[in-house]
């Protein structure tokens, strides 16, 4: 059975962010992961994360001014220096937590600048961020985000992605491949997760439409985790998924892939 993380940045929200550790292993999670650390102090996630026997297996590193709509700036050649900088608290955290994988948000095409342009920057700033996580034995990830969600995202695609990871040449560079927003904009989830897998290091789920629980969308969910197990796959899900009430309640998914993994 492949081997899921409850993301606490969409789950258990009915809590505060710090009491989520404990609901997280109350309902069976060996391990969490979330978008970003930084409104916190190391020691306050430690500290749950030791409590709960939790293991932290991602975080992003920052991603701009985020209550103003950015989603990343390291396509944005205007800010290279910011986006140094925030590779360096990223990295902070990431070694007082205790965290292997670190995700660099791309960010959306930025005003007047071109794609060729983006593109670059986006090149230089990962070999950058590689080479800084290269240091401490920590794998850099990126992932492709559907434009239906987040309209001008610079990073869209599976095969898109694997173009960059090889133009970069970094190799603690790899895929976080992300069921939901590959299936809103490719599709062919099998046979693309067969193609890329030695690239990918880390997945995420969401049912399609609505980003809810598996289940409640197109996805064959149980089909796709039987693939993995063939497949060998033995990275971490992250449960990036926006429950429909309580989150408790939308676990029965987890509940059988479980069951039929005994």
């Amino acid at each position: 059975m492949p081997k899921f993380a409850a993301n606490l940045s969409t789950l258990f929200t009915e809590a505060a962010f710090l009491e989520r550790f404990g609901l997280a292993r109350a309902a069976g999670f060996d391990a969490v992961e979330f978008q970003f650390p930084y409104a916190f102090e190391p020691r306050q996630i430690v500290q749950r994360l030791q409590r709960y026997d939790l293991q932290l297996v991602l975080h992003n590193l920052p991603a701009g001014d985020w209550a103003a709509g950015e989603r990343g700036i390291a396509c944005d050649p205007r800010r290279a220096a910011e986006f140094r900088d925030s590779v360096g608290l990223g990295l902070e955290y990431a070694l007082e937590l205790g965290v292997k994988r670190l995700h660099c948000p791309a960010g959306k095409l930025p005003p007047k600048v071109t794609a060729e342009r983006a593109h670059a920057a986006y090149v230089d700033n990962l070999r950058y961020a590689a080479a800084q996580c290269r240091a401490h034995g920590i794998d850099l990830l990126i992932e492709p985000i559907n434009t239906r969600d987040i309209p001008g995202y610079f990073l869209t695609g599976t095969r898109q992605a694997a173009a960059i990871i090889a133009e970069c040449g970094a190799d603690n560079l790899f895929l976080q491949y992300d069921i939901y927003h590959a299936q809103r904009m490719e599709g062919e989830l099998a046979g693309t997760i067969r193609e890329f897998l030695p690239l990918i290091r880390h997945m995420q789920l969401a049912d399609v439409p609505g980003r809810r629980q598996p289940g409640t969308g197109e996805i064959n969910y149980p089909y796709l985790f039987r693939l993995l197990d063939e497949l060998g796959y033995d990275g971490w899900i992250g449960c990036e998924y926006t429950p429909q009430g309580e989150t408790a309640a939308t676990l029965a998914w987890f509940e059988e892939a479980r069951a039929a993994a005994r």
